[in-house]
């Protein structure tokens, strides 16, 4: 573990500090104008009647880093999973390790919680660094799989079928 940082669970009373952290990773990849998180959604989806996804936040003085993860389910491996949607490291702590130390924490949480046996994560594009970082670890790219995306309009259509079906 990076020395000084302590990693812990997210709490409700966070969500200003991951939509900060989250809100500098979109900065950081040029995606300001897509980023719509706000503290309520974060509070909400996160600690709320049914999270959907779980933080841990790496901190000395301040917050350090953050892994947003959840639940995932692979049918071709027939085993639960853990999938990180976002993971960022204050630009001051990158190279450290504290980023393989929050994938490692939400690895041994994702295994004790759920029974994980595996993670998965997409890098975008044209984040090299992010990828060659990733690849050290010995992650590799599923070079079977693509990720595709509907959203916004197409969604709402497309759940507005089922309504109309059934």
């Amino acid at each position: 573990m990076t020395r000084g940082v302590r990693i812990r669970e997210g709490r409700p009373e966070d969500a200003g500090a991951v939509l900060s952290m989250l809100a500098s990773l979109a900065g950081e990849l040029g995606l300001t104008q897509r980023f719509s998180s706000t503290e309520a959604t974060i509070r909400q989806h996160g600690h709320g009647a049914r999270p959907l996804f779980s933080t841990l936040i790496a901190e000395a003085e301040a917050p350090l880093g953050l892994a947003l993860y959840f639940p995932h389910f692979s049918t071709m491996r027939g085993q639960p999973g853990v999938y990180v949607q976002d993971l960022w490291c204050a630009p001051g702590m990158r190279g450290k390790n504290l980023g393989s130390d929050l994938l490692a924490a939400v690895a041994e949480a994702a295994m004790r919680d759920w029974g994980a046996a595996y993670m998965a994560l997409s890098v975008h594009g044209h984040n090299g660094a992010a990828g060659r970082f990733y690849a050290r670890l010995g992650f590799e790219p599923a070079s079977d799989e693509q990720p595709v995306m509907l959203g916004g309009q197409g969604f709402a259509a497309l759940s507005a079928k089922r309504k109309a079906i059934g």
